[in-house]
């Protein structure tokens, strides 16, 4: 795990966040006045019972959904002050997105999908970079074939190299081995933990299972719209322990 210094840089934060969806009867409170923020260059995991709105939050300090009140902030950028227009920049020069789904292209070979963002931004690739990331996640065999000829577990570490080789500040992963079986998980979760140890990356995770978690430097515990516990250097029984309590 890595070790923090005494003057600790913050990559994303929200602060009185508040997201709330839908109307009279049917008006739900998402985030209620949510203070957190995220460290750079460390994994954080967020968990909670479902319905807890962590997918919530993940999606709105991402950038992709829009707080109801409050503001989120990528580096020194309030993004809830921002243009769609300039949301979207942000989004594309400063963030890397895994979902649980793929998202690759599927005409595209898996080289041509990890490169897609850059070559839309009409940014220079770095080859000596791309090579790095490429042998990271262990994809140098399988460069030119299309999704449809890789495993769920190839197409994820492909999704896992489009988010780093544009160098974002931030990684957001929502549940990112959900569809992988527990081989295919522990090779992803082991890709993202080296992204943040041996390239200084920040990631912030959604996650459900307390053994993905773990892979994570610190864990963020939701409930009902709010942050109510958090846990450094987390283990199984610790993350099991807190989720169980918060279930019941």
């Amino acid at each position: 795990m890595t070790t923090t210094s005494t003057e600790t840089r913050v990559a994303a934060r929200v602060v009185h966040a508040t997201k709330i969806f839908g109307k009279g009867d049917t008006e739900v409170t998402a985030l209620n006045d949510i203070d957190v923020a995220f460290e750079a260059g460390r994994f954080t995991a967020i968990m909670g019972p479902s319905g807890s709105g962590k997918s919530t939050l993940l999606h709105c300090i991402a950038g992709l959904d829009r707080l109801t009140s409050g503001s989120a902030v990528i580096g020194d950028t309030d993004i809830s002050a921002l243009s769609e227009r300039e949301l979207t920049n942000v989004r594309r020069d400063q963030l890397g997105f895994v979902f649980q789904g793929y998202n690759l292209v599927p005409t595209l070979t898996a080289i041509e999908n990890i490169t897609l963002p850059l070559s839309l931004a009409h940014k220079h690739i770095d080859a000596d970079w791309l090579d790095i990331v490429v042998s990271a996640v262990g994809l140098g065999d399988r460069l030119r074939h299309r999704p449809t000829e890789l495993s769920g577990g190839q197409q994820q570490r492909v999704a896992v190299a489009r988010a780093l080789v544009a160098r974002p500040q931030v990684i957001f992963a929502d549940e990112p081995t959900g569809n992988l079986d527990s081989r295919a998980s522990a090779e992803i979760l082991g890709f993202l933990r080296r992204a943040v140890d041996d390239f200084g990356q920040t990631i912030v995770m959604v996650t459900h299972d307390p053994i993905s978690a773990t892979y994570a430097d610190r864990v963020v515990f939701l409930a009902d719209g709010r942050v109510v516990d958090s846990i450094d250097n987390p283990t199984v029984e610790a993350i099991s322990a807190r989720v169980l309590r918060l279930e019941n």
